[in-house]
């Protein structure tokens, strides 16, 4: 991902809405991270959130550049922090850090149930309340469609107790996108999130147009496609529309590529890195992608 570095040096001396360096510490200016409505309630949701696989799961001694991660992305306005309790320490670690910054009330949380039955699935609830140091959860997800008929009537009667504000459903992987037309359709969640990038478009051909139909907002992982997406353009120069995008990294195409679809709500690309969360942050400010182009960028990493 070394093609990430190169453009980051000129971050804290962009214009207006970018990230400016004062002292070491981060601030905005006047223009604000985009948003978009929930279809459920209408509520606004920053369009950059933060994902924490792999990024949050750290040992004690290693949370520094963690804090640093969190107070940039907080200082740009964003707010979704999505996890999940086979994110390893990530629970853990989000819950201690949230209390330590004291901004459990600036946080959209969200964390799934991955388990079979109903009894499992509870007790896994309860226990990412107390690792995430919090009373309720913004949303709950159903992990990659695990027993989803159990877990999502429990996440919908934890709604109704007031114990989760929204109810949704996931996955990671195209092969696994009909499944999840499937049930969005059956169950009509708050929330779907799934994979959806550049080089894996498989959710605008039926996940999408469902989402957009009955109203369920979209959640986006694995922009980037597990940095796939960074190896195909290593070496190569940002292309010509960069400028008029606002984009000046590889990583604000490719997020910026993933929000130009009218069906997304917010993209949740994950690090541990305070930089690289300052660049990803961009991505939410200034133009989406016009059609072509977004049909360059799919030609540019083909």
């Amino acid at each position: 991902m070394s093609s990430r570095r190169r453009f980051l040096s000129g971050l804290a001396c962009s214009s207006a809405g970018l990230l400016l360096a004062q002292s070491g510490r981060f601030a905005f200016a006047a223009e604000s991270l985009q948003s978009r409505l929930i279809p459920s309630t209408g509520e606004r949701l920053p369009v950059i959130g933060m994902g924490s696989s792999g990024s949050f799961e750290v040992a004690d001694d290693a949370r520094d550049p963690l804090r640093e991660v969190l107070r940039r992305f907080f200082a740009a306005g964003a707010s979704v922090i999505d996890t999940a309790p086979s994110y390893g320490r990530a629970e853990a670690v989000i819950g201690d850090l949230l209390a330590e910054q004291g901004q459990r009330p600036k946080t959209f949380l969200a964390s799934k149930i991955g388990a079979n039955g109903r009894e499992a699935g509870m007790a896994q609830f309860r226990r990412s309340l107390q690792l995430l140091r919090t009373d309720r959860l913004d949303l709950l997800m159903v992990h990659n469609l695990r027993d989803w008929r159990t877990q999502l009537t429990l996440i919908e009667e934890l709604k109704a107790q007031g114990k989760v504000r929204y109810t949704g459903v996931t996955h990671y992987l195209e092969s696994g996108q009909d499944e999840l037309a499937e049930v969005v359709k059956a169950a009509k969640p708050d929330f779907l999130q799934i994979n959806y990038s550049v080089i894996a478009r498989g959710a605008e051909t039926r996940v999408f147009p469902m989402a957009q139909e009955l109203g369920v907002a979209v959640m986006i992982n694995r922009a980037f496609d597990d940095g796939r997406l960074f190896a195909r353009v290593q070496g190569k120069p940002l292309p010509g529309w960069a400028a008029e995008a606002g984009v000046t990294s590889w990583a604000q195409a490719f997020l910026k590529f993933a929000l130009s679809h009218p069906a997304v709500t917010v993209v949740i690309p994950a690090t541990g890195k305070p930089d690289r969360q300052s660049d990803n942050l961009r991505a939410g400010f200034g133009p989406t992608l016009t059609e072509a182009q977004r049909q360059s960028l799919i030609q540019l990493v083909a």
